[in-house]
């Protein structure tokens, strides 16, 4: 039995639960976060009465949403197909899991929230919901989508700051905050002792499962099959979406980030996938793994003035993998232990800390942008903060900051961030943070 892992994701549905009037709820994110576990503990922790249909495992229930799909029709048939349920207005949570597998239930979503009775949360596979199940009839296209009567909360792996929580961290989070909000210099044993920690957090990632094995048994060998096993699963998850001779081409496209990442040139580029080939052969490819949440797009802006979208050019982009544990895997038992003995070098150092700090930028709510206007400065990540386009440039090290330098210059932000491995500074409006304190941006 898996560890109770606390996750932000719960205040956001207890939220949801305070406030959410006639409105259901669909979870979403990729496979392995910890969409049904923390959705089951929810129902389990805040009802009175909690009731789970998984339509993967319990494919006769399906025959609930069969025909007439009115909100009483639905109650009835749930009480006739399901032993011993109670369902207490106001009182209620009803989780439909793997929704992507039954069409009319996620039809229903309408008639089930205009009732209002009782509470209801949806949860399936991204890819299932998106683009369907090849070949498989088990996967059911709804006859609408239920738009207006549903919210959404996207969940992604533990981040730095749930880690820390899991391994009973805590009250140190505080602490640091406090440095943060001061611009105080960090102790030196300190700094050291949470840089350590979050390289031991690149390697281990915040993928649920992977976490609470490390917790329990602090094997990085254990880690290492788990994590391939989620691998392995994503693949599946490839071939069983991927339409066609699409399946061929999306893996090929997946398989290259990990290259292009250890690239001094980390832009994609169609050719690290085949040599030659454009985004003609291979756009729609990326597109399919971006939607997948597989991985995370950066967009190059020319200008940073915000909306940073309205700058962004469209087919000048970086891709990083949704948890760079996962990206750790790929690269193997000696690049893992290098990168925490801390020996590890070359542009491969620079690839996972920028993964890092993008897999942290996406969990806190920003959109991922970067600025190269010339062939001569690039900053790794531009945010919309505080009403204005704030710069943060990412050293696997500590060394000059020219691109960081000129940007300031030219635009004048409030703020500009340098993540490094040292500690904190502050001068001019630039910032100097540890990488790990990219969790109180």
């Amino acid at each position: 039995m898996m560890l109770m892992l606390e996750r932000k994701v719960y205040k956001e549905l207890l939220k949801w639960k305070e406030s959410h009037g006639k409105t259901c709820l669909m979870v979403k994110g990729a496979r392995q976060v910890g969409k049904t576990y923390i959705v089951r503990e929810f129902g389990r922790n805040e009802y009175e009465s909690f009731i789970e249909i998984n339509f993967l495992k319990q494919k006769d229930l399906k025959s609930i949403f069969s025909d007439d799909l009115s909100a009483e029709n639905i109650y009835k048939r749930l009480t006739a197909q399901i032993r011993n349920i109670k369902l207490i207005k106001g009182n209620t949570l009803i989780f439909l899991d793997e929704i992507q597998a039954c069409g009319n239930a996620r039809t229903a979503i309408k008639f089930l929230a205009e009732d209002g009775r009782y509470d209801v949360i949806s949860s399936g596979s991204l890819l299932g919901l998106t683009y369907g199940e090849d070949g498989d009839a088990e996967s059911e296209e709804p006859e609408s989508v239920p738009t207006g009567y549903e919210d959404f909360i996207t969940m992604y792996s533990l981040d730095f700051e749930e880690y820390l929580w899991a391994n009973g961290y805590k009250d140190a989070v505080g602490i640091l905050k406090e440095y943060f909000d001061k611009k105080e210099t960090i102790p030196a044993s300190i700094n050291s002792k949470y840089e350590a920690l979050f390289r031991e957090y690149m390697v281990v990632g915040g993928m649920p499962e992977v976490v609470d094995d490390f917790i329990r048994n602090h094997d990085f060998n254990k880690v290492a099959v788990i994590q391939n096993r989620i691998l392995e699963d994503y693949n599946f998850d490839i071939s069983k979406h991927a339409k066609g001779a699409e399946k061929v081409k999306v893996k090929r496209c997946y398989d290259a980030v990990p290259v292009q990442l250890t690239k001094e040139l980390k832009k994609f580029q169609y050719s690290t996938v085949e040599k030659g080939q454009t985004s003609k052969k291979y756009g729609d490819s990326v597109r399919w793994l971006i939607d997948s949440s597989l991985v995370n797009a950066s967009y190059n802006v020319h200008e940073a003035y915000i909306p940073l979208m309205a700058n962004a050019f469209e087919n000048q982009f970086k891709l990083y993998f949704n948890d760079t544990g996962l990206l750790c895997a790929i690269y193997g038992f000696e690049t893992k232990r290098a990168l925490l003995n801390n020996t590890l070098k070359g542009s491969a150092k620079g690839g996972i800390y920028e993964n890092a700090i993008s897999e942290a930028l996406i969990k806190n709510g920003y959109k991922l942008y970067y600025y190269k206007p010339d062939d001569n400065q690039e900053l790794e990540f531009i945010i919309e903060k505080n009403g204005q386009a704030v710069p943060l440039e990412v050293k696997a090290g500590n060394t000059s900051t020219v691109s960081l330098n000129r940007f300031i210059k030219e635009y004048k932000p409030d703020i500009a961030y340098k993540l490094i491995r040292g500690n904190i500074g502050f001068s001019d409006g630039k910032m100097t943070l540890p990488h790990y304190m990219i969790m109180f941006i």
